[in-house]
């Protein structure tokens, strides 16, 4: 026998990264019942921190979109009315206000003096109040209109005598759906007979085309005379770019004359919801925060327990001839083992319980990506952090004395 062999005794076997986790897993095998409960106490942890953060951010998209309804990204461009001579829009002027960069959707309607009739025979003045207006077929999209019954102007029926009605001008004229398989109605405009294809829902956001009867551009152009230069053009932008949007509308829709054009200022619900979303963003913050503290104690608390009352345990591999080394990474391989597999739980668990309750709020389910990954990684770190102190403390007993403990 050598000196070394003499001094030092025998060296341990040295365990690959797989044979260490393989223990670990067995660990968490042999004790079934417990490393249940182990894992389920940290799955309630990150579910709490899931729920936590995911319920109030779907309840702020929930109340982001329904202030986007209230045309928080929309602008109303039109000429100044008290201007001698009128002014008018380029024929092209919504055209010319889709290329401002951060424009979404641009469109128009303008006046074509029309009188609309139920008959050939009705007295005009059966009409007042009712507009008849040039419509692009884009329209919808830029005020954020929706279709009661029938169809809108498509890029086809707008060359023919179609016409879509605004909610109010339906009832006035005594329309109050379109029914297919039936004689089509019509109305009686300039002269000429047009059927009637759709009907508006009320728009909030343009209620003057409440009270319009909206024809094709190139049928308004064709038999109503009309001279294709827009009387209001309707602009959609991204929110963030707003203010940007319109002051570059007036010179780009009227480069001759910007300063007798109007633009409408943004909705004053932007300002509430930009400053709504601020403040959630702070409370959204503040709450992960704790949640995430709150699953974290869970979380160590429960791999401190499930490490420490494994002293014996301990003690025995120590006397077998179990490095403390080994002895490491075993305990910390099955810490992280089950801290993952509670994460994962708790994240579904989580996911599944913001859902179902968004869902029956009618909101829209959201899962902030930080609490997601905060969910699994958060659980693996605090694990691990949990389950090195009591594993380095143990594998520091002398075996007589981990043996011993109760």
């Amino acid at each position: 026998m050598t000196r070394a062999a003499r001094d030092h005794g025998p060296r341990p076997i040295r365990l690959a990264f797989t044979d260490i986790l393989r223990l670990g897993l067995l660990g968490i095998r042999t004790r079934g019942p417990r490393a249940a409960l182990s894992a389920l106490g940290i799955s309630i942890g990150i579910a709490t921190l899931v729920v936590v953060t995911a319920i109030p951010a779907s309840s702020q998209q929930a109340l982001m979109n329904q202030l986007s309804a209230l045309g928080t990204n929309m602008l109303r461009v039109a000429p100044q009315t008290d201007s001698d001579p009128p002014v008018v829009l380029p024929a092209t002027a919504d055209a010319m206000a889709a290329r401002i960069g951060p424009v979404t959707d641009a469109s128009a309607v303008a006046n074509t003096h029309k009188t609309v009739l139920r008959s050939d025979r009705a007295d005009p003045a059966d009409a007042s109040g009712i507009s008849v207006l040039a419509a692009r077929t884009n329209l919808l999209g830029a005020v954020h209109g929706t279709v009661r019954s029938g169809v809108f102007i498509s890029p086809t029926t707008a060359r023919f005598p179609t016409v879509v009605l605004g909610f109010r001008a339906a009832s006035r004229l005594g329309f109050d759906r379109v029914r297919p398989g039936q004689e089509s109605a019509q109305v009686y405009i300039g002269g000429h007979w047009f059927t009637v294809i759709g009907i508006l829902e009320p728009l909030p956001l343009a209620p003057d085309l409440d009270t319009a009867v909206l024809v094709g551009w190139d049928a308004a152009r064709d038999r109503l005379g009309f001279d294709g230069h827009p009387t209001v053009v309707y602009v959609t932008a991204r929110e963030s770019q707003i203010e940007a949007v319109r002051d570059v509308l007036p010179a780009t829709v009227h480069p001759q004359l910007p300063g007798l054009v109007q633009v409408s200022r943004p909705s004053d619900a932007l300002a509430a919801k930009r400053a709504t979303e601020q403040t959630l963003s702070v409370l959204l913050l503040g709450l992960a925060g704790v949640a995430l503290l709150v699953g974290g104690v869970g979380v160590a608390n429960t791999m401190v327990v499930s490490v420490l009352e494994r002293r014996r345990e301990i003690g025995l591999r120590r006397a077998l001839g179990a490095s403390r080394r080994q002895i490491r990474g075993q305990f910390l391989a099955e810490s992280v083992a089950l801290s993952a597999l509670g994460g994962c739980a708790g994240t579904a668990l989580g996911a599944a319980a913001t859902a179902g309750y968004a869902v029956s709020q009618s909101w829209p389910v959201v899962f902030p990506p930080l609490a997601l990954v905060a969910g699994v990684l958060g659980a693996v770190t605090v694990g691990m952090a949990a389950g090195l102190y009591p594993a380095v403390r143990a594998s520091g007993l002398p075996p007589t004395e981990a043996l011993a403990a109760v």
